[in-house]
């Protein structure tokens, strides 16, 4: 017998479509009096359990949600609707194993469930587990074939697993269901951004925004499909209003902050770098490795980036090589790049991979991306002995390949930076995984077991910031092609935009490495010597109006800033560099391809050296070329020899000719000389393996020149 102003029976049932009615009104405060006075009479009751488990988990406290719907389940074990409750629960909560069996058990109870289906591959997807989750997506289509949200997520499944035509099949589906939902525009625009039909992306997401205006996800997609069409005033516009909304989105800082520096926006920079290093500092996804070698840091900090970005977007996957043992009669290496054409990358290894022993070495290309009718990717082509075009295929799918080829060591030639697919040795495709050139610094992946530097990059007591074993290169890490060529016709000075006479500082790096204390060291170099110029690249509109608007605020002209214009042939390019007089190295992400192009053309390079490797690859170069004498070790060292060579045409002169006259016998453009090198590296590390030893640090010797 129930005591005094005690639910029960219909009362209790009446008490609960009353608090359901306030619940639904948002009245959440008496709604939950009224759960909690029915379940004070009956703790078991099914119905006040699961729905004060809806308020609870409304409210953020998906731990109460949780405990409530296990009650909830407990009391009633045949109700489909408490066990998926109780999945949404725990999906919340992140523990995913759980949720999964919590939906399943909704399905058996009801087969044709197909909330419940969805969300098991909602959680198979959380997981990365993608053509598992599509089977879920695909059984909630059967249950109900007009379910839009079903058609959007695994449209998004087959997005990750690169079946672009499929997930935009998917996509447009969801949308003829329901194009009012902003959420689909934007799903669809993110496939069409990676099929790079950019401006239907753009349409796309001017549609959600229409619907949205206020979704910081939606601008900032739109930023970064305006990023890749290199319209960065406007992608800065778009990261900039998603930023004020939502400053916590993934990368958003440091794309926002990336853009803004290739605009040569220095406003509030030393703030907003304080403010991303104290987010990189604290484990925070605030900005991509890439980015990150844009701004002061230390190889610490930029370590922690790397760590962060490739434990929450490229764990460790299910292993494809597990441990078997191969038998070659060649060392099978695999060279894994989206770079296999007109690209720096390209230019650099071209010759290496032509000067491979293919007595002990099988070599393999696989390609990220699209192939170019070009004479670069041809000869990249040619160079390397099988050539596999994968862009359509998943990164499991790439990783399977690497293992039926039996590949036994794997080269990632690009590290976390854009196009890259380090998802592929996320599922250990190879017994050695190693990460070269395209990246300078760690990986921040426990699978990636060497990266390959030299002494001068990596300090012997900095390895400890690496995730990797380093093998140290006895010269310099970076190769260069002997075989590349410069157009013979040097243009004429007014051609390319400079004075007559005057002497010619230039630097011919990516706007984004320039920074305000070194742009106050050339602006005091133009004062000085009388009719100097600054040649700089072709940037963005904008950034070249703000470096003018830059120097004229550092009295200097602004006309004696300088910008080249881009060419489309790179030998023509590299003949251009001998109208400069001397290359100006930038700080803390100095040169790197542009410093091997301005010594393969035989201008000397002025560097400082920096503190971490990103800032250091100049430096490496320098001392490969003979001439470390061009490294200085700090900025005052580096302004100081600066004047003084655009002072002593005779010095200058004599560092020219020595270049000129070293240029074919230095260890920096000795090709053949450097891939001994490399591959002495290679065979270490593979003779480490074969005995059963764990990676290792290696240090190359020197071997005799080889030309």
């Amino acid at each position: 017998m129930n005591r005094k102003g005690e639910p029960h029976g219909s009362q209790a049932s009446q008490m609960l479509r009353q608090a359901m009615s306030l619940h639904q009104a948002g009245r959440l405060p008496e709604a939950e009096a009224l759960y909690r006075r029915i379940l004070a009479a009956d703790p078991r009751h099914p119905g006040a359990l699961q729905m004060l488990g809806v308020l609870t988990g409304q409210r953020g406290d998906f731990a109460e949600a949780e405990r409530l719907f296990r009650s909830a389940v407990t009391a009633d074990g045949r109700d489909p609707g408490a066990h998926f409750n109780h999945g949404n629960a725990l999906l919340a909560l992140q523990r995913f194993d759980e949720a999964f069996e919590a939906f399943g058990k909704a399905v058996a109870a009801k087969p044709d469930f197909a909330p419940a289906h969805l969300n098991r591959g909602n959680v198979l997807a959380q997981q990365k587990r993608f053509a598992e989750a599509i089977a879920c997506y695909d059984a909630a289509v059967a249950a109900q074939p007009n379910y839009a949200d079903a058609y959007c997520n695994r449209g998004h499944a087959f997005e990750e697993l690169r079946r672009f035509a499929e997930a935009l099949s998917d996509h447009e589906r969801a949308l003829s269901l329901d194009p009012a939902r902003a959420a689909f525009h934007a799903a669809r625009a993110n496939v069409l951004h990676k099929l790079r039909r950019y401006e239907e992306a753009l349409d796309g997401l001017a549609k959600a925004l229409a619907l949205d205006p206020r979704n910081a996800e939606f601008l900032y997609n739109r930023g970064n499909v305006l990023f890749e069409l290199k319209r960065y005033d406007a992608a800065f516009a778009d990261y900039d209003r998603a930023f004020e909304l939502r400053p916590d989105i993934d990368y958003l800082e440091g794309d926002r902050l990336f853009t803004k520096l290739l605009l040569c926006d220095w406003t509030n920079l030393a703030a907003e770098t304080a403010r991303l290093v104290t987010n990189v500092r604290a484990g925070r996804a605030a900005v991509r490795p890439f980015a990150f070698l844009a701004v002061e840091s230390t190889p610490a900090l930029q370590a922690q980036c790397a760590r962060t970005f490739a434990q929450r977007e490229f764990p460790p996957a299910p292993a494809v090589w597990r441990g078997e043992k191969y038998r070659h009669d060649k060392i099978r290496i695999a060279y894994l790049s989206a770079d296999f054409r007109e690209h720096p990358v390209a230019y650099l290894l071209a010759g290496v991979f032509e000067q491979h022993d293919r007595t002990r070495f099988e070599t393999f290309g696989l390609s990220f991306a699209p192939d170019e009718e070009t004479p670069q990717a041809a000869r990249i082509r040619s160079a390397l002995e099988r050539f596999i075009d994968v862009r359509e295929q998943s990164d499991f799918q790439v990783a399977r390949l690497l293992r039926e080829y039996e590949i036994d060591i794997a080269v990632d030639l690009m590290g976390p930076t854009q196009q890259a697919r380090p998802g592929i040795l996320a599922h250990r495709a190879a017994p050695l995984q190693v990460l070269y050139l395209g990246y300078a610094g760690s990986s921040g992946a426990d699978y990636i077991d060497y990266l390959i530097a030299d002494r001068t990059v990596i300090a012997a007591d900095e390895e400890g910031h690496f995730s990797e074993k380093i093998v140290y290169l006895p010269d310099t890490y970076m190769p260069a092609d002997r075989l590349r060529p410069i157009a013979a016709q040097t243009p004429v000075r007014e051609e390319e935009g400079l004075p007559k006479r005057g002497f010619v500082f230039c630097s011919f790096n990516n706007a984004y490495k320039f920074a305000p204390a070194t742009f106050d060291i050339w602006m005091r170099l133009l004062r000085s010597v009388e009719g100097s110029v600054l040649w700089l690249p072709e940037a963005a509109a904008p950034g070249m109006d703000r470096l003018r608007r830059e120097a004229e605020a550092r009295g200097v002209d602004g006309s004696r800033v300088i910008f080249a214009r881009r060419l489309q042939s790179n030998a023509s390019h590299l003949s251009r560099y001998r109208l400069a007089d001397l290359f100006l190295d930038t700080a803390p992400f100095g040169s790197h391809s542009t410093a091997c192009d301005a010594l393969w053309a035989g201008v000397p390079l002025l560097t400082c050296r920096g503190e971490t490797f990103a800032g250091r690859v100049a430096a490496s170069l320098l001392k490969a070329a003979g001439m470390p004498e061009l490294v200085t070790d700090s900025f005052e060292e580096y302004e100081r020899l600066a004047r003084v060579l655009a002072s002593d045409s005779q010095r200058l002169a004599s560092l020219r000719a020595k270049l000129a006259r070293d240029r074919l016998t230095c260890a920096l453009f000795d090709t053949a000389r450097f891939t001994r090198h490399l591959e002495a590296g290679y065979g270490a590390m593979w003779e480490r393996h074969q005995r059963g030893a764990p990676p290792e640090s290696i240090s190359v010797p020197e071997l005799s020149s080889a030309m």
